[in-house]
């Protein structure tokens, strides 16, 4: 069974930075599209970043391009988020997800994420 937890979410004022993880267990994370998602209040959930499974190919949403930097370690079974210049709008529930599927990453999207985190809440007060 995989799993997948993040973690480093929290309050943050506007213009500082935070950092997510999400660790995954139970699978070969080391061939997984990985990737981040977002729900706001009363929102759909959006793709934010995602990255390949080597980790030499990553995306972006136009909205944190050049702010949100996605990485991840094959060793530690865990992929990063690491967001700065942060703004109140970044605000929502932040979920990995990871996509098992071969060519993943090309049409990685929420409806082909095989397996989801439960997610950590970044606040962003102005």
């Amino acid at each position: 069974q995989v799993q997948l937890v993040e973690s480093g979410g929290g309050p943050v004022q506007a213009g500082g930075s935070l950092g997510l993880s999400c660790a995954v267990s139970g699978g070969t994370f080391s061939t997984y599209v990985m990737g981040w998602f977002r729900q706001a209040p009363g929102k759909e959930r959006e793709f934010v970043a995602a990255i390949s499974w080597s980790g030499g190919s990553t995306k972006y949403a136009d909205s944190v391009k050049g702010r949100f930097i996605i990485s991840r370690d094959n060793g530690k079974n865990t992929v990063y988020l690491q967001m700065n210049s942060l703004k109140p709008e970044d605000t929502a529930v932040y979920y990995c997800g990871g996509d098992r599927s071969v060519g993943g990453y090309a049409g990685f999207s929420a409806s082909g994420v095989d397996y989801w985190g439960k997610g950590t809440l970044v606040t962003v007060s102005s």
